[in-house]
């Protein structure tokens, strides 16, 4: 049985200059071929770029891809990889200052914390509603998507916009 294809998109929300062909690099190794990044200004942070690169390559990428390019200084990024009918999505965050941390995803983009991890946070919990609350937002990666959220925000303005063929 083949490995089935997926797709995804990389996100580069702010990167060091000194670092877009050292990025560019470990995403094509991960990929199998060589890419080039469309760089612009991140608006966000005067003297930062950030790039967006859409990709298709066996189910599993996503995961490659998140670890390449991880660990570097002064990076932010985010790793999408859409589920397969027979793989589950993910998305891939990280920050400087708060490492990184994967989130399985469903069908239409929804964040899936499988139950054992429920489980753990309502028993760390003990009864403590907010307790409760803090361990879902670490779960759901609350802190690395309002870190990034004004980075994204910086995204609105580009000029393609992907649409994948359905059906």
């Amino acid at each position: 049985m083949a490995t089935p294809h997926a797709r995804g998109v990389i996100y580069i929300h702010s990167a060091p200059k000194a670092l877009c062909s050292h990025l560019e690099w470990a995403a094509g190794r991960s990929l199998g071929r060589a890419v080039n990044f469309e760089w612009a200004e991140q608006s966000v942070m005067p003297g930062a770029r950030r790039a967006e690169f859409y990709w298709e390559a066996p189910a599993g990428t996503g995961a490659a891809l998140a670890t390449a390019i991880r660990g570097w200084e002064h990076l932010r990024f985010e790793v999408t990889e859409d589920p397969t009918p027979r793989s589950d999505g993910g998305r891939w965050m990280h920050t400087p200052d708060l490492g990184i941390h994967y989130s399985q995803m469903d069908t239409v983009g929804n964040v899936v914390i499988p139950e054992d991890r429920v489980r753990y946070a309502m028993e760390v919990a003990s009864g403590d509603a907010f307790e409760l609350q803090r361990e879902l937002d670490i779960a759901l990666g609350s802190a690395w998507d309002d870190e990034l959220e004004p980075f994204r925000h910086a995204s609105d303005d580009a000029a393609v916009v992907w649409l994948h063929k359905v059906g």
